[in-house]
């Protein structure tokens, strides 16, 4: 039963990890002090503290289906409230939304007609949050074989979610101020490989030794 697994690995953490790093534990149980807001997909295949090798503390991490950002305003929703969170109270500098790739999600949004009935609530979240990514696609992609159009529709996602970001108050006067960057992956499962958006040539690039923080779309503080 996976459950067994499930209770033999937390017997395992806590008789060898936990105990090789009650330290740490021990300072963690006083407060956070994050350095990344890490936004990413549910999906099972992908472990931000895996990937960047990052240590319980070390990120707050939002995760939901198609790694999404609803839009300032659009409703009062988890992400909006931990997006807050994380800027004003916890002071993050630098936030992620990282896709993936073979995403389900964007998979369900390019043929979403077929989940209104077998999934009303995907179908909803998906059509509520996604639907520039949808049309973008479809409308300037046609002709595209399914692979490459899944593709497209995974970083266009990415990008549409930076944008939407952009719409939250918190975030506008946090970049305006450059107290925070932004950042646009790729984790592609099957090589390990990470790419980021580079504005300069408007493409993902292997992220290895430098990033690619997205420009600030927002006019600078001018020194008076």
């Amino acid at each position: 039963m996976p459950i067994k697994r499930i209770l033999a690995g937390l017997n395992e953490f806590q008789d060898n990890y936990f105990v090789a790093h009650r330290e740490l534990f021990e300072h963690l149980s006083h407060g956070q002090n994050p350095e990344v807001l890490f936004i990413t997909c549910s999906d099972s295949r992908i472990d931000p503290f895996l990937i960047t090798q990052s240590q319980p503390g070390d990120l707050f991490v939002i995760r939901n289906v198609g790694n999404l950002i609803p839009c300032y305003g659009r409703l009062n929703s988890g992400e909006a409230a931990g997006i807050e969170y994380a800027v004003e109270a916890l002071g993050i500098k630098d936030i992620v939304i990282c896709g993936h790739s073979h995403c389900g999600a964007m998979k369900g949004l390019l043929q979403i007609g077929n989940l209104a009935q077998q999934m009303p609530l995907v179908y909803e979240w998906l059509k509520n949050h996604a639907e520039a990514t949808r049309r973008l696609v479809l409308d300037n992609y046609q002709g595209y074989p399914y692979e490459k159009l899944l593709k497209i529709a995974i970083e266009q996602n990415v990008l549409t979610q930076i944008e939407n970001l952009e719409t939250y108050p918190v975030i506008r006067s946090k970049l305006h101020s450059n107290q925070l960057t932004l950042h646009a992956w790729i984790y592609e499962i099957e090589s390990g490989e990470v790419f980021a958006y580079d504005a300069e040539d408007g493409k993902f690039r292997v992220l290895k030794n430098r990033s690619f923080p997205v420009p600030n779309p927002l006019i600078s503080v001018q020194s008076s």
